[in-house]
Parts: C-alpha cells; structure tokens; sequence
C-alpha cells in the first residue's frame, strides 16, 4: 500500500469532498487554469477530481469503475503543462488544502502527493 492510501482513512470522504471544492472555487478565480475548462460548469470536473482523489488516497474506487485506469499524464497530453502552469494548479490545490482543518502530518503527506503528481504532469518546458 502507498503511503497515500491511509488519507481516506485519517480524514474521511466528506475532507476530500471539501478540497476538491475548495479547489475548483480557486480554478473559477484563476486565469491560467479557468481557460482549460472551456464549458462554463465545473461541477463535473470537479466530480472527476473528486472520485480520483476517493481513490488515490484509499477510498471507493468509483473513479476506475466509471473512468478506467486513470492514465493521469495521458489524459492531461492535450494541455501544455509547463512549470507556471503546475504553480498555478499546485497553488490553487495548497490553497484549497488551507480551507480545511488538517492535521499537520497529513496536510503534508496531502502535500507530497500534489508536489509528486503536478511535477509528473509537466509535458512543456
């Protein structure tokens, strides 16, 4: 099991809901990731996210049942993702992480995971 996994079981569904919330009310407020959205609803973007997160940090895995494998760099190729892009999406997401009242310890594993994952995604130099 990665480290991950035991996120689900230390904050429970109803924190990561709140994040991804969270989240996506810093997207509608940022310019650089708002343009990568281009339907006016985010709501089921943010449900995707949500169901990702369930299962990246040891919840359901609703996200693989509805979506497949995750392929989170492929699924992201039709975006050019440079280095500002990745601080502008690891801002919004440290940003969200501050709405919630984490546990230190926790706040930081949720941290590494985005750090890993944002710097993966980079496709553009």
């Amino acid at each position: 099991m990665n480290p991950f996994q035991s996120v689900y079981e230390l904050i429970g569904e109803e924190k990561i809901q709140q994040l991804t919330f969270h989240f996506y009310q810093e997207v509608e407020k940022n310019e650089a990731l708002r343009k990568l959205y281009p339907e006016k609803d985010l709501k089921p973007a943010e449900r995707r996210l949500f169901l990702f997160l369930l299962q990246v940090f040891g919840g359901p895995q609703t996200y693989s049942e509805e979506r497949g494998h995750p392929r989170l760099r492929l699924r992201h190729m039709q975006w050019a993702i440079d280095p500002d892009l990745r601080d502008h999406w690891l801002n919004s997401m440290f940003s969200a992480l501050d709405n919630l009242n984490l546990d230190p310890n926790v706040k930081e594993l949720m941290m590494g995971y985005f750090i890993k994952v944002a710097n993966h995604m980079i496709n553009q130099e």
